[in-house]
């Protein structure tokens, strides 16, 4: 290529036919450090484990684990250890996994790099490349640092890393050369950017930016700098554990003193004491959220989705915001044919066994022959993608043609051509495509006929179509006189057409933000591109944006607070840099926003960072966006989205069940472990009764519960409020009265039975089977939200059944097996007393259902 350049070297810049020195570069290498982005500081592996420890869900199951230990019962405690270990362990390498964010940015950021050093080419390591390196392009090369063009040669690049638009953009000198770098993004300008692909042509470039200063440097220091916020249920259970801890251990210590003090039984005080602290103790809960939010990311799994950090997935139900970025993620980022203009005739080509007119061929003919023949622009792509797919069959396609000359794109003239020589060598065929007022003036159109193409042209554009024209000549071989002509003014082109291009949207796309709406969902979409595309794009989705457009331009213009306002009926953000999406998702959250994020390029990996849920693209996504992602759509399916905010509020609505379940088979055992023995009664619960329950109680919380479908009525509704809790207060009052009636009929049970004087033994094993039937009976009642008890019978969730059978059957064991009935301290109970225990269980359950079908105790609103 060549070396010449308008501005001479100076004593501080590079020679520009040698480059830097060896001695130089050396310099530089050592006072800048190495072209990468720096390394986090490195975790320890105790700092890691001792951070996953302290998790409020963890230290419950430490400390479940360590009052069975005193109590002997080793087997359950080796079943809650081994679990904590699990978790940590699953915990951790997620930890782990998430450190390759930074690694993945430091691999983009530093390829191989061609410099030019001593007046000599050199292939060195990108991360060698210095400041005032002379780097040397060509097309497929990866741009190692950020650096302003000093010759170019009919040069475009691939910048969708950093602006996120598939469409690559054409590089021009300036003169005099700027001095400083710009942002990414527009057409003609000589900055190139780390990470970015050069497309087409050559060029060099002087290099102004490395490593952390350079564009994607930056990138990486906001992403580095950003932190998780933990979830709402994180934060719930922690406040719950510490209340609960230390209301348990007053309670129990309390209850302890009372019996040692009025029985004058110190020992037998200790183990009451340990007996309703695990009575109280809900143990259950932190198994059942981990196990929700695990189970949540297997079921996601199934349908394409990754979950990278577990609790987002509860999140996913409240969010109200789902900001979209366009290229990738509403569009297929690729190139396509979209409509062809001849004549006075438009052709819309859709799918690609489409039968394309006779009247349309000459135009995709020309515009094929005016491209490469291995072609690796996006736009030269999609036009013999669209020839291969409609004209393979005819007499267009020109595969045994030579090619004789080409002249390529330039800053004066925007239309590149090419001269071919016929099969026959009889005669030269000269396609042209370009800028439509190129191919306008080389077909010297008159003023009225320019005009009217023009019209057409604007006509296609606020479709959101990128234009090209396509002109064509012909001449016979044998009026050639000499070399062919110096330029294409002096060949006689005639127009042929028009080509519009787009970035198809993804089939599913219009269907999905459709239910998202239905779901009350706001569909935010930010681009870099124009507004006249951006706009075209969100009519093909469906997407509506009452406030109007809004660009990158406007944004800066503004404070926070004015965007705050602004924001709040705009759905269409363009012309969009890397940190103003980051800033439009803190400004969102700030409006107490729930706010999910889509994406798939570098400069998407702040903001998804920051979203409450980063949703990352796949197969099209760049690993910084996908280590940087909450979740990551495996297939790039833009629905998957719906399915995953379904399957997060169906996590919710089922643990708020299994909340309100947890409270009201906790208020009988609670009461039972403590009312007699205030009243001076016989001890009604052991620790193995304890045990038992927690047999029927455990499954169904972490299995029952967690298998229950949606409810019908799941994305019809509206996100769940910002403050809505799944230990809110109606859930708490609901579980509340629920297990207040329940202990009622138990507790009075059991003192019927003492008054009648039918042994404490008989008391307990009756008392118990009605606390049993009952808790079976409960999880009918807080199968669905619905108030309609039927439809709790009638949802389908095999693992139901399993657990109910095998609660009768433990029940009906320790009630007729007489060395069990030793282990329980029952006396076997007549077939009668069965049966009233039986009924009395019936009548409360069927009493607490009546309640609920009244809508006093169901959560069909939610807070």
């Amino acid at each position: 290529m060549s070396l010449n350049v308008a501005t001479p070297a100076g004593p501080s810049e590079p020679d520009t036919t040698a480059g830097l020195s060896a001695q130089a570069a050396a310099a530089l290498l050592a006072s800048d450090g190495y072209n990468e982005l720096p390394s986090a500081k490195p975790r320890r592996i105790w700092h890691i484990a001792l951070g996953v420890i302290k998790e409020p869900m963890l230290l419950l199951l430490i400390a479940c684990g360590a009052i069975y230990l005193l109590l002997g019962n080793q087997q359950e405690a080796l079943v809650l250890l081994a679990f904590v270990f699990v978790i940590i362990s699953i915990t951790f390498f997620q930890e782990h996994k998430s450190e390759r964010a930074l690694e993945a940015l430091r691999e983009l950021s530093s390829p191989r790099a061609l410099v030019l050093r001593d007046g000599v080419q050199q292939r060195i390591a990108g991360r060698e490349v210095v400041r005032g390196d002379l780097i040397l392009l060509s097309e497929g090369d990866r741009v190692p640092a950020d650096a302003i063009l000093l010759s170019c040669l009919n040069m475009t690049v691939d910048e969708s890393l950093l602006t996120g638009e598939s469409l690559p953009v054409n590089k021009a000198l300036l003169d005099p050369a700027p001095s400083k770098m710009e942002v990414a993004g527009g057409d003609d300008l000589p900055f190139v950017f780390a990470g970015s692909l050069v497309v087409q042509g050559k060029g060099m470039a002087r290099v102004i930016a490395t490593g952390s200063d350079s564009a994607i440097g930056r990138i990486g220091k906001a992403l580095f700098a950003l932190e998780q916020e933990p979830t709402r249920v994180q934060l719930e259970t922690a406040r719950v554990v510490k209340y609960v801890a230390s209301l348990s251990i007053g309670i129990a210590l309390l209850l302890a003193l009372w019996y040692g003090y009025s029985r004058g039984d110190w020992l037998a005080g200790i183990l009451v004491g340990i007996t309703f602290a695990m009575a109280l103790i809900p143990e259950e809960l932190p198994v059942v959220l981990t196990l929700f939010l695990g189970l949540g990311a297997w079921r996601l799994s199934q349908k394409n989705v990754l979950t990278r950090r577990v609790p987002a997935i509860e999140t996913l139900g409240a969010a109200t915001v789902l900001c979209v970025d366009k290229t990738g993620t509403l569009t297929q980022n690729k190139m396509a044919v979209a409509q062809i203009f001849c004549g006075d005739q438009y052709h819309h080509l859709g799918h690609a066994d489409q039968q394309l007119p006779e009247d349309f061929h000459e135009v995709l003919e020309y515009a094929i022959l005016a491209s490469h023949r291995d072609p690796f622009d996006p736009m030269e792509v999609a036009i013999l993608e669209a020839g291969v797919a409609t004209l393979t069959h005819t007499e267009h396609l020109h595969q045994s043609w030579n090619l004789v000359n080409e002249y390529p794109l330039s800053k004066e003239l925007l239309a590149m051509s090419r001269v071919w020589e016929s099969k026959d060598n009889q005669h030269y065929v000269i396609a042209t495509k370009g800028a439509p007022e190129a191919i306008a003036d080389l077909c010297h159109l008159p003023a009225g006929a320019c005009a009217k193409l023009m019209a057409e042209v604007n006509a296609l554009a606020a479709q959101g179509l990128r234009v090209l024209g396509v002109a064509k000549a012909i001449f016979k071989a044998r009026d050639l006189l000499g070399d062919l002509p110096p330029i294409q003014h002096d060949y006689d082109f005639e127009l042929v057409g028009l080509i519009g291009l787009a970035d198809p949207i993804r089939p599913a796309v219009p269907a999905a933000i459709k239910e998202c709406q239905s779901a009350g969902i706001r569909v935010i979409m930010i681009t870099g591109d124009y507004p006249a595309t951006a706009n075209s794009i969100a009519k093909l989705c469906g997407l509506l944006s009452p406030g109007g457009i809004m660009t990158g331009a406007d944004m800066s213009a503004m404070s926070d607070v004015q965007l705050q306002q602004k924001i709040r009926d705009i759905n269409i953000f363009c012309r969009v840099q890397p940190e103003q999406k980051l800033r439009l998702v803190n400004v969102l959250k700030s409006n107490k926003e729930i706010v999910a994020m889509t994406g798939d390029g570098v400069n998407d990996a702040p903001a998804l960072k920051a979203a409450h849920i980063g949703v990352a693209m796949g197969k099209r996504g760049s690993d910084v966006a996908r280590e940087s992602a909450a979740l990551v759509l495996l297939d790039d399916d833009f629905s998957s989205i719906v399915a995953a905010v379904k399957l997060g509020r169906r996590i919710f609505d089922n643990l708020r069940k299994t909340v309100s379940f947890i409270v009201a088979v906790h208020i009988p055992v609670i009461g039972m472990s403590l009312i007699p023995v205030m009243l001076g009664w016989p001890v009604f619960l052991m620790p193995v009764h304890i045990l038992v329950l927690q047999l029927i109680i455990d499954p169904t919380c972490s299995l029952v519960f967690e298998a229950e479908a949606e409810e019908d009525e799941v994305m019809q509704r509206g996100p769940r409020a910002t403050d809505a809790s799944i230990f809110d207060r109606k859930i708490l009052i609901k579980g509340l009265l629920q297990g207040l009636a329940l202990l009622a009929v138990v507790l009075g049970s059991y003192a019927t039975s003492l008054y009648l004087e039918l042994g404490d033994q008989q008391a307990r094993a009756l008392a118990f089977c009605v606390m049993v039937l009952g808790n079976i009976g409960l999880i009918f009642v807080n199968r669905s939200l619905s108030p309609k008890l039927l439809k709790s019978l009638t949802r389908p969730n095999p693992t139901l059944w399993w657990v109910v059978g095998s609660a009768l059957s433990i029940l009906a064991a320790a009630l007729f097996i007489p060395a069990l009935n030793t282990l329980f301290y029952f006396a076997q109970p007549s077939a009668l007393h069965i049966t009233v225990s039986a009924a009395l269980a019936t009548v409360c359950i069927t009493g607490i259902a009546l309640v609920k079908s009244r809508g006093l105790l169901s959560l069909d609103k939610h807070a």
